[in-house]
C-alpha cells in the first residue's frame, strides 16, 4: 500500500530533515521553498572566492550517537567532515583582554571558570546534574508538549525517576538559581551568563528557563560538543538533500506557498506561487509540514494569531561579512569569539558581538585569506518603521561602528580587507522569509520553554510545525529533534489508518 503524500513548506534544517527522513521511510515528499537555494538561515553566499556562512554557524550534534550522527546513519549518507570547536567560544567581557574560554574538555572548562568566577562551583555542579538527567531524558524521544494521548504517552515512555528531581527547578530562571546561590551581584558571571544564554535561548539569564539553559551551557563539553564544519554550514543541508533526492524527493524552489488549505479543521493541500512568473496553484496533500516560525505560520492559519500576538518581539541580527588577508587574523584565533563592550550597554546593537572566524583550509576562503563574520541582536523594529534612506544610513553607521569594534581585535586595515558586506532584517526577510527577519526562534523563557511551548502537532489534523519555534528550540540540532517527532507522529497517524 503506498504510503501518504506529504508537502513540506520550507528547505530549512528542519524541513529538509523532516523530508529526508520520510522519503527514506516510502512517503511521497515534496518540499516547497521560497529561496533558490536549501538551508534557510544555515545556508551559504559566495563572493569573490569566500565563501560566508548566513546566519548559523556552530553545530552541535555531529558526536557519535548525536542527533546529526543518528539522522545521517539512518539515511544512509556520510555525515560532513567537521572538527570539534576548542574552546567553543572565547568570551570577552568589558576592557578585559583575556577571554573567559569554553573548553570541550571538562575538566579544563571546570578549572577556568572556577578562576574566572571563584565561588561559582555549585552553580555550576548543579547545572551539570541537570543537564545530565535532561540529555537522557531527551535521548529517549519525548513529545513536548504533548497535544493528544499518544504524545503524552510517547512523553511518559521517556520518564524515569531521575526525570523526577528536576521538577523542582522546573518553574525557576537562571536568575533565580543566581539568587539562590548568592551569585547574583557577581557583575562578571552574570554578565557572562547574559552574553551566552542570549546566543542560545534568546533571553538574558533573569528570563531564561533553568532546564534550557542547563543544556544550552553544557553541550559544549565533550563527549558532545559544538563542531565548525569543514567547506561552510552549506555541507550539513547538502547531505541531507542527498539523501532526500536519493529516495525519491521532489524539490521545487522560487516557489511560496500561499496558503494551506483545510476541510473540517483537517488539512488537504496547499496553494503555491512560482515565484518567476506568478504562475498559482494548488496541490493536495494528507500531510503539511511547516517549516515556518510562528509568526509566519499564523498568517496562514489564523488560530494562531491570537496566542502569536501575546508573544514577546523577536530578535534581529545585524551581519557583517569580510574577507580579508590572513594577516588581519590575530595567531591561534579561535573559531569562535564574543565581544561585549560596555557593561552598561545592552547585548545587542554592535555593543556586543559573536564572531566566527574561518580556519586554514576548511574551505571558506582562498590560500591565505579568511573570512570573518560578525553578529549583534537588534530591534527588528529599527530597520522596518524608517524610510528608504533613512534605513540606508542606519544600514551604514552600524557597518562602521560594527567594523571599528572589531578592530580592536582583527587588523582591518584597508591593506588586509578586501571583502565587505552587511545584512540586517530586511536582508533575512528577503533571502529566508522569516516574518520581519527575525532569527533564533522563541526565546526560552517559562512560559514557551518545554511543556509550555508550541507543539509540533497543530490544532488542524495533519498539519505539523518543525523548526525554532517547538521544543527543543534554536540550533540545528534542535530543528533536527523537532523533524524527528513530527516524523514519529505522522507514522503514527498512518498506523491507526
Amino acid at each position: 500500500m503506498a504510503k501518504a503524500k506529504v508537502i513540506i513548506i520550507g528547505a530549512g534544517i528542519g524541513g529538509l530533515t523532516t523530508g529526508a527522513l520520510l522519503a527514506r521511510h516510502g512517503y511521497d515528499v515534496t518540499i516547497f521553498e521560497q529561496a533558490y537555494l536549501p538551508g534557510g538561515c544555515a545556508s551559504t553566499f559566495k563572493r569573490r572566492g569566500f565563501t560566508f556562512d548566513v546566519g548559523a554557524t556552530q553545530v552541535a550534534g555531529l558526536e557519535p550517537g548525536g542527533i546529526h550522527a543518528q539522522i545521517f546513519a539512518e539515511l544512509g549518507v556520510e555525515p560532513p567532515e567537521a572538527k570539534p570547536c576548542d574552546p567553543a567560544c572565547a568570551v570577552f567581557l568589558p576592557g578585559e583582554t583575556k577571554p573567559v574560554n569554553v573548553w570541550r574538555d571538562p575538566e579544563k572548562w571546570q578549572k577556568e571558570r572556577n578562576e574566572q568566577f571563584p565561588g561559582s562551583e555549585p552553580f555550576w555542579q548543579l547545572l551539570k546534574y541537570l543537564f545530565e538527567v535532561s540529555w537522557r531524558f531527551q535521548s529517549r524521544e519525548p513529545v513536548l508538549p504533548p497535544r493528544n494521548w499518544w504524545d503524552l504517552t510517547e512523553l511518559l515512555k521517556s520518564v524515569r525517576f531521575d526525570t523526577f528531581t528536576t521538577l523542582p527547578f522546573a518553574l525557576m530562571t537562571v536568575g533565580d538559581v543566581l539568587r539562590l546561590y548568592g551569585l547574583d551581584g557577581d557583575r562578571r558571571l552574570s554578565t557572562f551568563l547574559d552574553m551566552q544564554l542570549k546566543l542560545y535561548s534568546q533571553v538574558d539569564a533573569a528570563s531564561t528557563a533553568l532546564l534550557y539553559a542547563a543544556t544550552a551551557l553544557s553541550v559544549s563539553q565533550a563527549p558532545q560538543g559544538l563542531f565548525h564544519l569543514q567547506g561552510s554550514m552549506q555541507s550539513l543541508s547538502d547531505r541531507l538533500v542527498e539523501a532526500f533526492k536519493q529516495n525519491g524527493g521532489k524539490f521545487y524552489f522560487g516557489h511560496l506557498v500561499e496558503t494551506i488549505e483545510t476541510r473540517s479543521k483537517k488539512v488537504t493541500g496547499v496553494t503555491i506561487r512560482q515565484l518567476k512568473t506568478g504562475k498559482i496553484w494548488q496541490t493536495t496533500a494528507d500531510h503539511v509540514v511547516a517549516n515556518l516560525t510562528v509568526q509566519n505560520l499564523a498568517q496562514l492559519v489564523p488560530i494562531y494569531r491570537p496566542r502569536v500576538a501575546k508573544l514577546p518581539a523577536g530578535s534581529g541580527a545585524f551581519v557583517v561579512y569580510l574577507g580579508v588577508d590572513q594577516a588581519a587574523i590575530p595567531p591561534n584565533c579561535p573559531p569562535h569569539l564574543q565581544f561585549l563592550y560596555d557593561y552598561s550597554g545592552p547585548i545587542g546593537e554592535n555593543n556586543s558581538l559573536f564572531v566566527s572566524v574561518s580556519q586554514p583550509e576548511d574551505g571558506r576562503a582562498p590560500q591565505g585569506k579568511a573570512t570573518i563574520t560578525a553578529s549583534s541582536f537588534t530591534d527588528t523594529a529599527l530597520w522596518w518603521d524608517n524610510t528608504e534612506e533613512d534605513y540606508s544610513q542606519l544600514k551604514q553607521r552600524y557597518t562602521n561602528e560594527a567594523i571599528a569594534r572589531l578592530s580592536s581585535y582583527f587588523q582591518l586595515s584597508r591593506d588586509l580587507s578586501i571583502h565587505q558586506e552587511a545584512a540586517t532584517p530586511r536582508t533575512f526577510a528577503r533571502y529566508t522569509a522569516r516574518d520581519r527577519g527575525i532569527v533564533g526562534g522563541i526565546g526560552q523563557r517559562l512560559s514557551t520553554f518545554g511543556p509550555f511551548g508550541f507543539a509540533t502537532r497543530t490544532p488542524i489534523t495533519n498539519l505539523w510545525l518543525v523548526g525554532d519555534s517547538t521544543h527543543p528550540g534554536e540550533g540545528t540540532a534542535g530543528v533536527s529533534y523537532s523533524a524527528t517527532t513530527v516524523v514519529k507522529q505522522i507514522e503514527a497517524t498512518a498506523l491507526r489508518y
